[in-house]
Protein backbone atom coordinates (compact mmCIF):
# COMPACT_ATOMS: atom_id res chain seq x y z
CA UNK A 1 0.00 0.00 0.00
CA UNK A 2 2.42 2.04 0.95
CA UNK A 3 4.60 1.71 -2.35
CA UNK A 4 1.91 2.26 -4.59
CA UNK A 5 1.12 5.52 -2.74
CA UNK A 6 5.11 6.44 -3.38
CA UNK A 7 4.58 5.26 -6.78
CA UNK A 8 1.36 7.45 -7.34
CA UNK A 9 3.03 10.28 -6.27
CA UNK A 10 5.98 10.28 -8.23
CA UNK A 11 3.74 9.96 -11.41
CA UNK A 12 2.19 13.07 -10.46
CA UNK A 13 5.32 14.82 -9.58
CA UNK A 14 6.62 13.78 -13.24
CA UNK A 15 3.30 14.89 -15.01
CA UNK A 16 4.19 18.62 -14.06
CA UNK A 17 6.90 17.96 -16.62
CA UNK A 18 5.83 15.32 -18.70
CA UNK A 19 8.00 16.38 -22.06
CA UNK A 20 4.10 15.50 -24.20
CA UNK A 21 2.40 18.50 -22.27
CA UNK A 22 2.98 21.33 -24.13
CA UNK A 23 2.12 25.17 -22.01
CA UNK A 24 1.21 27.00 -25.18
CA UNK A 25 -1.38 24.39 -26.42
CA UNK A 26 -5.05 25.06 -25.84
CA UNK A 27 -6.88 21.92 -24.21
CA UNK A 28 -10.50 21.33 -24.07
CA UNK A 29 -10.67 21.67 -20.30
CA UNK A 30 -8.91 25.30 -20.56
CA UNK A 31 -6.74 24.62 -17.81
CA UNK A 32 -3.59 25.62 -20.13
CA UNK A 33 -3.49 29.47 -20.73
CA UNK A 34 -4.14 30.82 -24.20
CA UNK A 35 -1.35 32.16 -26.23
CA UNK A 36 -3.04 32.86 -29.11
CA UNK A 37 -5.73 35.73 -29.70
CA UNK A 38 -9.52 34.25 -29.87
CA UNK A 39 -10.16 34.01 -33.50
CA UNK A 40 -14.18 33.97 -35.08
CA UNK A 41 -15.71 30.88 -35.43
CA UNK A 42 -15.48 28.62 -37.52
CA UNK A 43 -18.03 28.80 -40.64
CA UNK A 44 -19.26 25.57 -41.95
CA UNK A 45 -22.65 26.85 -42.98
CA UNK A 46 -21.83 29.73 -45.75
CA UNK A 47 -21.73 28.97 -49.49
CA UNK A 48 -22.21 30.35 -53.07
CA UNK A 49 -23.63 28.98 -56.18
CA UNK A 50 -25.18 31.27 -58.18
CA UNK A 51 -22.95 32.42 -60.11
CA UNK A 52 -24.81 30.07 -63.33
CA UNK A 53 -28.45 31.16 -61.93
CA UNK A 54 -30.68 33.41 -63.30
CA UNK A 55 -33.63 35.12 -61.72
CA UNK A 56 -33.98 38.70 -60.06
CA UNK A 57 -31.75 38.58 -57.23
CA UNK A 58 -33.06 39.55 -53.70
CA UNK A 59 -31.89 38.83 -50.03
CA UNK A 60 -33.51 37.34 -47.14
CA UNK A 61 -31.77 37.98 -43.49
CA UNK A 62 -32.91 35.98 -40.17
CA UNK A 63 -32.23 37.61 -37.34
CA UNK A 64 -33.01 34.66 -35.09
CA UNK A 65 -30.52 32.22 -36.80
CA UNK A 66 -27.56 34.76 -37.63
CA UNK A 67 -28.17 33.81 -41.79
CA UNK A 68 -28.45 35.81 -44.72
CA UNK A 69 -30.18 34.08 -47.50
CA UNK A 70 -29.56 34.98 -51.09
CA UNK A 71 -32.26 34.11 -53.57
CA UNK A 72 -31.88 34.42 -57.82
CA UNK A 73 -36.13 34.11 -58.45
CA UNK A 74 -36.95 31.91 -55.95
CA UNK A 75 -33.84 29.84 -56.16
CA UNK A 76 -32.09 29.77 -53.43
CA UNK A 77 -28.51 29.98 -53.79
CA UNK A 78 -25.77 31.57 -51.22
CA UNK A 79 -25.99 31.51 -47.68
CA UNK A 80 -24.20 33.20 -45.29
CA UNK A 81 -23.52 33.35 -41.46
CA UNK A 82 -23.96 36.79 -40.33
CA UNK A 83 -23.40 38.89 -37.23
CA UNK A 84 -26.22 41.84 -36.64
CA UNK A 85 -26.46 44.40 -34.19
CA UNK A 86 -26.26 43.49 -30.55
CA UNK A 87 -28.80 44.70 -27.60
CA UNK A 88 -29.18 48.97 -28.04
CA UNK A 89 -27.67 48.61 -31.70
CA UNK A 90 -30.12 46.08 -32.76
CA UNK A 91 -30.74 46.14 -36.25
CA UNK A 92 -33.96 47.30 -38.33
CA UNK A 93 -36.14 44.74 -39.40
CA UNK A 94 -38.62 45.07 -42.44
CA UNK A 95 -38.46 45.18 -45.89
CA UNK A 96 -35.63 47.08 -47.83
CA UNK A 97 -34.03 47.87 -50.85
CA UNK A 98 -29.86 48.33 -51.77
CA UNK A 99 -29.75 52.05 -51.96
CA UNK A 100 -26.01 51.98 -51.87
CA UNK A 101 -22.87 49.98 -53.01
CA UNK A 102 -19.62 50.97 -51.26
CA UNK A 103 -16.63 48.35 -51.98
CA UNK A 104 -14.24 50.48 -49.93
CA UNK A 105 -16.71 52.13 -47.44
CA UNK A 106 -15.75 53.45 -44.07
CA UNK A 107 -17.73 53.84 -40.86
CA UNK A 108 -17.93 57.96 -40.44
CA UNK A 109 -19.58 56.85 -36.51
CA UNK A 110 -17.05 54.13 -35.22
CA UNK A 111 -13.35 53.77 -35.40
CA UNK A 112 -10.53 54.94 -33.89
CA UNK A 113 -8.90 58.17 -33.01
CA UNK A 114 -5.31 57.77 -34.59
CA UNK A 115 -2.16 60.66 -34.28
CA UNK A 116 -2.98 62.97 -37.02
CA UNK A 117 0.95 63.15 -37.44
CA UNK A 118 2.03 59.61 -37.47
CA UNK A 119 -1.60 57.99 -37.54
CA UNK A 120 -0.54 55.58 -34.68
CA UNK A 121 -3.40 55.19 -32.36
CA UNK A 122 -4.66 56.90 -29.72
CA UNK A 123 -8.16 55.88 -28.62
CA UNK A 124 -9.44 52.58 -29.96
CA UNK A 125 -13.14 51.98 -30.31
CA UNK A 126 -14.47 55.28 -30.37
CA UNK A 127 -17.96 56.26 -31.42
CA UNK A 128 -17.80 59.33 -32.39
CA UNK A 129 -21.37 60.87 -30.99
CA UNK A 130 -20.13 59.98 -27.42
CA UNK A 131 -16.15 59.93 -27.41
CA UNK A 132 -14.33 63.26 -27.74
CA UNK A 133 -11.65 63.51 -29.90
CA UNK A 134 -8.09 64.39 -28.09
CA UNK A 135 -5.92 66.73 -29.32
CA UNK A 136 -3.69 66.51 -32.08
CA UNK A 137 -6.00 63.27 -32.88
CA UNK A 138 -8.24 62.57 -36.19
CA UNK A 139 -10.82 60.12 -36.67
CA UNK A 140 -10.36 56.89 -38.99
CA UNK A 141 -13.66 55.37 -39.78
CA UNK A 142 -13.89 51.75 -38.98
CA UNK A 143 -13.22 49.39 -42.33
CA UNK A 144 -16.41 48.16 -44.21
CA UNK A 145 -15.55 46.60 -47.55
CA UNK A 146 -18.40 45.30 -50.06
CA UNK A 147 -20.83 47.74 -47.99
CA UNK A 148 -24.58 47.27 -49.27
CA UNK A 149 -26.95 50.06 -47.57
CA UNK A 150 -30.27 49.28 -46.41
CA UNK A 151 -32.23 51.43 -44.48
CA UNK A 152 -30.57 54.59 -42.71
CA UNK A 153 -26.79 53.90 -41.98
CA UNK A 154 -27.08 50.23 -41.61
CA UNK A 155 -25.94 48.36 -44.16
CA UNK A 156 -24.19 44.52 -44.92
CA UNK A 157 -20.70 44.02 -45.18
CA UNK A 158 -17.40 42.20 -44.86
CA UNK A 159 -16.80 42.22 -40.69
CA UNK A 160 -15.84 39.94 -37.97
CA UNK A 161 -17.88 37.08 -36.99
CA UNK A 162 -18.01 36.11 -33.37
CA UNK A 163 -21.23 33.85 -33.64
CA UNK A 164 -23.34 36.09 -32.13
CA UNK A 165 -24.87 39.63 -32.57
CA UNK A 166 -22.55 41.70 -32.00
CA UNK A 167 -22.42 44.81 -34.19
CA UNK A 168 -23.59 48.06 -33.94
CA UNK A 169 -26.73 47.71 -36.13
CA UNK A 170 -25.01 46.12 -39.34
CA UNK A 171 -24.97 43.14 -40.91
CA UNK A 172 -21.51 41.69 -40.45
CA UNK A 173 -20.76 38.39 -43.03
CA UNK A 174 -17.54 36.83 -44.25
CA UNK A 175 -15.25 38.44 -46.80
CA UNK A 176 -16.03 36.03 -49.54
CA UNK A 177 -19.55 36.03 -48.92
CA UNK A 178 -19.71 39.88 -48.56
CA UNK A 179 -17.78 40.08 -52.08
CA UNK A 180 -20.42 37.41 -53.88
CA UNK A 181 -23.39 39.50 -52.87
CA UNK A 182 -21.81 42.70 -53.41
CA UNK A 183 -20.92 41.42 -56.85
CA UNK A 184 -24.65 40.18 -57.55
CA UNK A 185 -26.85 42.96 -55.98
CA UNK A 186 -27.84 46.39 -57.91
CA UNK A 187 -29.35 49.39 -56.08
CA UNK A 188 -33.04 48.40 -56.04
CA UNK A 189 -32.45 44.30 -55.22
CA UNK A 190 -34.84 43.27 -52.25
CA UNK A 191 -33.83 43.07 -48.82
CA UNK A 192 -36.23 41.75 -46.41
CA UNK A 193 -34.75 41.48 -42.18
CA UNK A 194 -36.78 39.24 -39.81
CA UNK A 195 -36.58 38.07 -36.69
Amino acid sequence: MHGSLLLAALFLVGCGHDPRVRTDTAYLGGFQRQTQPQRANFDNVSYWDGDHATGAPSIRIVLGEQRAYFYKGSELVGISVISSGREGFGTTTGSFKITQKSRDHKSNLYGDYVDAQTGAVVKKDVDVKKDRRPPGAVFDGARMPFFMRIVGGIGMHEGFLPGYAASHGCIRMPGFMAERFFATVEKGTPVTVTH
